[in-house]
């Protein structure tokens, strides 16, 4: 039998494959959601509400994260709104409790309830944040030299306040959480991680 060149069978493989991902699903509406909740049977009345979508996330679903202009500009507006910003004006906080809150990982597993502690922010979970930490995720951009390459300069503070506020404020369907706007962190939590990426003195913007 006369194999095939590798190039043509991945290119069949390929074409097949395409082929089934344009069949139409037939699961039927709301499967996917009664299987979740189905899914956590003991979760604590807390948790329950993260179970069910928000009209942002309902529409970043149906566009597939890739919604239209108008829609995109009607997330961005929605999300924007929320952002509360710190009272004393100030964005910037202790880099180092901020590199403590990007290791953390705890908070809001529905093992976590009744809560021991403040949530984390798992930064590292999606970003390479400073140099000394070598285990990290790459779902998000690296954020080494994060206020360096931007000359640390005031706007570019503020305009990292909000997009770890609300991520979808500053790109709608973003694959960041939401930490102000969902409350997983404080004010002046955020105030910290701002600081871990805008402080001169912080090991992210050392070389």
């Amino acid at each position: 039998m006369k194999k095939l060149p590798f190039v043509l069978l991945a290119a069949a493989v390929f074409a097949g494959s395409a082929a089934i991902a344009q069949q139409k699903s037939t699961v039927p509406a709301g499967a996917a959601d009664a299987a979740i909740k189905a899914a956590f049977p003991g979760a604590p009345e807390q948790f329950i509400p993260r179970l069910s979508q928000d009209e942002t996330m309902k529409q970043c679903s149906a566009a597939h994260n890739n919604p239209s202009k108008e829609v995109a500009d009607a997330i961005q507006k929605r999300e924007r709104a929320t952002i509360e910003y710190p009272a004393d004006g100030k964005f910037i906080g202790d880099w180092k409790k901020g590199e403590a809150l990007a290791q953390s990982g705890y908070g809001l597993r529905f093992t976590d309830y009744p809560a021991t502690r403040a949530n984390g922010g798992n930064c590292y979970a999606c970003h390479q944040i400073s140099k000394q930490e070598v285990s990290y995720g790459t779902l998000g951009p690296s954020l080494f030299q994060y206020g360096k390459l931007r000359d640390f300069k005031e706007a570019d503070v503020k305009a990292t306040y909000e997009k770890i506020y609300n991520s979808h404020a500053a790109l709608p369907c973003s694959n960041m959480p939401r930490f102000g706007a969902n409350k997983v962190l404080t004010i002046e939590q955020i105030k910290d991680a701002v600081a871990l990426l805008m402080s001169p003195d912080s090991p992210v913007n050392k070389d």
